[in-house]
């Protein structure tokens, strides 16, 4: 086991800490990073604060690493010592399921061991990315290509992955109007990848005040929830609406904006139920749907359609010790777009 130093809550809704945490030894398959940098997701505060249900504590958040390989065990072909690599919400699945088999990792139906706030195979709970190091076995390893920045990779491997693939599975891209709810961390990843895809895409956001920086992201079209009229003006407009925002919204105003067959794909997750009348999707053949992340295949397409695409994330670097002060801005929306620890200062 190696020490390193990490920031974790030692409890639910408490102040994340300096503290130490055990590092596993290298393993066959395994590989060390010396980690870089890691994002703040809004995840990691749901989890932190128990928001999406009981959590193991103490815990050390982070699914949005980015790093350089200092070790690799001896079975390890994938990697080697000195390259750029990333690792995002998962380090395990079971391997062996239709899903795992099928690139979707994700839905594994034996359970994926998540990196933070997860049960490894060895039965110990697994720490993120707000620390020095971290082993994981190489099949969850993502090679960062050179053509993105190391800070500004980190909040793809979350942020990134889990827009991409929406965009992606309803094939976003020239002749299709995209929506993306929300200007956040995930929203300014969705806009950018959309404009990339080919896709004309419209913002919609509660109030006005990103509109700039939506417009030079890539964004066609921007708009304010607020406004009742939005939703008049824009009925029948879109082939496929990303949900980026993690509070509960009027579904049914939202599903009004698609096209006949369009589809309203959610990857914010509220801690709350939402209700919604299903004449809404009836008189439509409209689909709501659900995404989750991506499988580790797909995550490193989404990588290297970024690199060629000259694609990373808007970041502000903050060191370690104001990680506190990071979750109060998140919830505040007071970020441009997503923080980033220098893990140097950890």
């Amino acid at each position: 086991m190696t020490t390193v130093a990490a920031y974790a809550a030692p409890a639910a809704k408490a102040p994340l800490e300096r503290t130490t945490i055990e590092r596993r030894e290298v393993r066959e398959h395994d590989v060390l990073i010396d980690i870089k940098f890691a994002g703040i997701c809004h995840s990691d505060i749901h989890q932190v604060r128990e928001g999406w249900g009981e959590a193991i504590f103490p815990m050390v958040p982070g699914h949005e690493i980015a790093g350089i390989v200092s070790e690799v065990g001896p079975g390890v072909t994938k990697f080697a010592v000195g390259d750029r690599v990333g690792v995002g919400c998962m380090v395990d699945s079971c391997r062996e399921c239709e899903n795992c088999r099928a690139g979707l990792e994700q839905y594994c139906t034996g359970g994926n061991v998540m990196t933070y706030n997860g049960v490894g195979k060895d039965g110990e709970p697994t720490y993120g990315g707000y620390s020095e190091k971290v082993v994981v076995d190489e099949n969850f390893v993502l090679g960062i290509p050179e053509g993105i920045a190391l800070d500004e990779a980190a909040p793809l491997l979350c942020a990134g992955i889990t827009t991409y693939s929406p965009l992606r599975r309803w094939n976003a891209g020239p002749g299709k109007k995209v929506a993306v709810v929300g200007m956040g961390g995930l929203g300014h990843m969705a806009v950018k990848l959309a404009h990339a895809l080919g896709a004309e895409v419209t913002v919609l956001s509660q109030s006005l005040r990103k509109k700039d920086d939506g417009l030079k992201l890539g964004a066609d079209h921007y708009y304010a929830t607020s406004d009742p009229a939005t939703f008049e003006e824009l009925a029948g407009t879109f082939d496929l609406i990303v949900s980026t925002v993690s509070a509960p919204l009027d579904l049914g105003a939202y599903l009004g904006l698609l096209k006949t067959e369009g589809a309203l794909a959610n990857v914010g997750a509220p801690e709350e139920p939402v209700s919604l009348n299903l004449f809404a999707l009836l008189g439509g053949g409209k689909t709501l749907a659900g995404s989750m992340i991506g499988g580790i295949r797909e995550t490193q397409e989404m990588l290297d359609f970024c690199a060629e695409h000259g694609i990373g994330a808007e970041i502000e670097l903050i060191a370690a010790s104001e990680v506190n002060e990071a979750y109060e801005r998140v919830l505040a929306s007071d970020v441009r777009y997503r923080f980033v620890i220098d893990t140097a200062t950890i």
